[in-house]
């Protein structure tokens, strides 16, 4: 019994031993193969997804962001402060990563609205929040609603169009459910600036009007306002108001951003949506000096997008600064001087016969095409006012008249039509079929080429033109051979000393004025004297200045350094870029021919045109020429009134200028005993500049008496 009861203990202990083994081989292999999936998975997310994860985890984790810096400031050539940046209290809002929810955008709109007030005037509130805005309010709380009032079609269409079709359902009555209240529609208003916002992007939501307890009470509430903060931001602050407003320019506000129209450039050029950039004059045409470098921040989010922390990276410095060629007292001078002699025309019954309205001028450095000054104020006949409308001097083109004439002399001499000192018949000029032209008086049996400036003689100056033409000229009869070529022969000429180009001044947009059509030859003729093709003020102020510049043409300029920033608002930083002088082209004639037309510019002073008495008793010398253009007043085609153009473009001294100016005064009064309103203009701009110049000499003596 007992050999047996053994013998079945070894017999259940055998078939007991191979279990464990099999139990840890299904084991082993289990393992085996999850470890398999693993490495399998890992495989795939390193090899196949390991950029876009590893960009996941970027975005998620570590994500940058910019904020805006204050722009440069702009100074006169004498560093007296023209454009500044002025502090203000700022309430912002920057979104988390993904942006909130507009349910969530309305929650804290509704906390925001306790401390601040968007539109204090209940008035401008309701003008501010549109039929859309309060359609979306009421979709918030109606959605489910508003989606069964569409076709089952509308409901599968893209999210934007359906929502679109899902505000249209909302109609009339709806809106009227819901009090509109001033509380309310603040409310809204703080919301559709949170809606404005992107991502990481700080947003202004008010920074106008906002109050020091509204500042302080958001300021202690941040920690209830997720994205919300107290800051001082800055905005645009034209320290002399309207003095060179319109060239100085402007910016976009924070709600407008950058230009839709050209978002790819800017974008790609590291700006943001909301970014503030110049929009005009030279804010715009500087943009890229004067913005400044942001300052980087990069925020930590975690996996809902939520911000856990920010590191600034890159410090931000504000804008370059800008010194211009302008010099600020002569500025503010011209402004009052034109202004004065404006006022002055419109008394005058002869001047102001219903159609007057603008005065321009101009004055530049000819040897280095430094703006000194320009002006333009125009006369608001509706409001009863004068306003300054500086930017007429590049954007409005007029007729110039004589002014012109020595362009006319010179492509004369180049064209080889006449030579030095020649004179031709003063008799007038008639072609078949057209009126009789002839100078403004009888200026003697003929004429040399000083004597036809001097004098401003029209006949000499249409003699060369139908000279250059080619043609064949009788009393009363066609022009024989005329070749129309001579239209743009002549233009040709023109448009070297600037006439009928663009000046190149440093502004995003400037005028080249009118191209007149031809039509007949007795055109050519009136181009010849100025009363075909149109001239802004500053293409005749380079234009003087060319032939001041002894035949070269410089452009134009109104920057004349860049100035990195400084900390110290009472001092200027270092030089960083200087404006050099840059010459387009030089005139194509001889030193001698140059020589005579500055010789006929001298004798209109003493001889000529503007020998009287509104240029006696100066004690310096000048040189330059008077014009007048018919300019006829049409309504339905048909003339209405006869006006005419006033100029005068010239330099000073005679000798080695210093000044080149010009002076436009459209649609005066015809007849004698007009207010000579361009010479009283130019006379005493002149006046003003050598003024301005005794004294910083006188000052500069003195300092250099005190060093001593």
């Amino acid at each position: 019994m007992v050999n047996e009861r053994n013998l079945l203990k070894k017999r259940k202990k055998r078939k007991k031993k191979p279990q464990l083994p099999f139990r840890l081989n299904i084991l082993f292999v289990a393992v085996f193969f999850i470890f398999s999936l693993l490495i399998v998975q890992l495989g795939i997310v390193q090899i196949l997804n390991g950029e876009e994860a590893q960009r996941e985890i970027d975005q998620t984790e570590n994500t940058p962001s910019e904020k805006s810096v204050p722009r440069g400031k702009m100074y006169d050539r004498d560093h007296q402060l023209l454009l500044d940046n002025k502090a203000v209290k700022s309430i912002t809002y920057t979104p988390p990563k993904n942006g909130d929810s507009a349910q969530v955008r309305l929650e804290l709109a509704e906390k925001l609205a306790q401390y601040i007030t968007i539109e204090k005037d209940s008035a401008e509130l309701e003008k501010l929040i549109k039929e859309r805005d309060k359609k979306e309010y009421y979709y918030l709380f109606n959605s489910e609603e508003i989606t069964k009032r569409l076709s089952d079609k509308d409901q599968e269409k893209e999210p934007a169009e359906r929502y679109q079709l899902e505000l249209d359902a909302i109609t009339d009555e709806d809106l009227q459910k819901i009090e509109w209240t001033d509380r309310l529609l603040n409310i809204l208003a703080i919301k559709k600036e949170l809606d404005s916002a992107y991502e990481l992007s700080p947003h202004v939501i008010v920074n106008e009007g906002i109050t020091d307890k509204e500042y302080a009470m958001v300021a202690e509430n941040l920690h209830d306002l997720p994205g919300i903060d107290a800051t001082i931001d800055w905005e645009r602050e034209k320290v002399h108001e309207d003095v060179l407003s319109a060239f100085i320019g402007n910016i976009s506000s924070a709600d407008e951003g950058i230009p839709r129209e050209n978002s790819e450039y800017y974008l790609a050029n590291g700006y943001t949506w909301n970014d503030r950039v110049g929009e005009s004059g030279l804010e715009q045409q500087y943009e890229h000096v004067l913005r400044g470098r942001k300052e980087q921040v990069h925020y930590v989010t975690n996996s809902k997008g939520n911000v856990i922390s920010s590191d600034v990276v890159v410090e931000g410095q504000r804008g370059k600064d800008l010194v211009l060629t302008i010099d600020l007292d002569l500025q503010q001078a011209m402004d009052e001087i034109v202004e004065e002699e404006l006022k002055n025309a419109l008394a005058s019954p002869i001047n102001n016969n219903g159609y007057l309205e603008d005065a321009m001028a101009v004055m530049m450095n000819p040897r280095t095409g430094e703006i000194l000054a320009m002006s333009a104020i125009r006369y608001d006949r509706e409001k009863k006012e004068l306003v300054n409308n500086a930017y007429r001097v590049i954007y409005d083109a007029h007729a110039p008249g004589s002014s012109i004439k020595g362009a006319t002399v010179l492509a004369g001499y180049q064209s080889g039509v006449i030579g030095l000192n020649q004179y031709l018949p003063e008799a007038s000029i008639k072609i078949k079929g057209s009126e009789e032209k002839s100078s403004y008086s009888y200026l003697g049996s003929s004429l040399n080429d000083v004597q036809a400036l001097a004098k401003s003689s029209n006949v000499y100056m249409m003699r060369i033109a139908i000279m250059m033409s080619g043609a064949t000229y009788r009393y009363n009869e066609p022009l024989y051979n005329f070749n129309f070529d001579a239209f743009d022969k002549m233009r040709y000429y023109y448009n070297q000393f600037g006439l009928g180009v663009e000046t190149g001044i440093d502004m995003p947009f400037e005028s080249v004025g009118v191209i007149g059509n031809p039509s007949e030859a007795g055109n050519l003729l009136d181009f010849s004297i100025g009363q075909f093709d149109t001239y802004t003020t500053m293409q005749l102020a380079q234009y003087v200045s060319t032939i001041a510049n002894d035949g070269y043409r410089v452009k134009p300029h109104l920057l004349k350094e860049i100035r990195e920033p400084s900390g110290d608002s009472e001092q200027l930083g270092p030089v960083l870029d200087v404006y050099n002088t840059e010459v387009l082209n030089k005139i194509e004639m001889s030193d001698d021919e140059i020589d005579q037309v500055q010789l006929g510019f001298k004798e209109v002073f003493r001889s000529g045109t503007a020998a009287n008495n509104v240029w006696s008793n100066r004690d310096y010398s000048i040189a330059g020429k008077t014009g007048t253009a018919e300019n006829p007043q049409f309504k339905d085609g048909e003339i209405v009134a006869n006006t005419e153009n006033l100029t005068l473009v010239g330099y000073s001294p005679a000798e080695n200028p210093e000044i080149a100016f010009a002076v436009v005064v459209p649609k005066n009064g015809t007849g004698s005993g007009q207010y000579r309103i361009n010479h009283m203009i130019g006379k005493r701009i002149v006046d003003k500049y050598y003024e301005l110049k005794k004294e910083t000499n006188n000052e500069t003596t003195e300092a250099e008496k005190e060093e001593e």
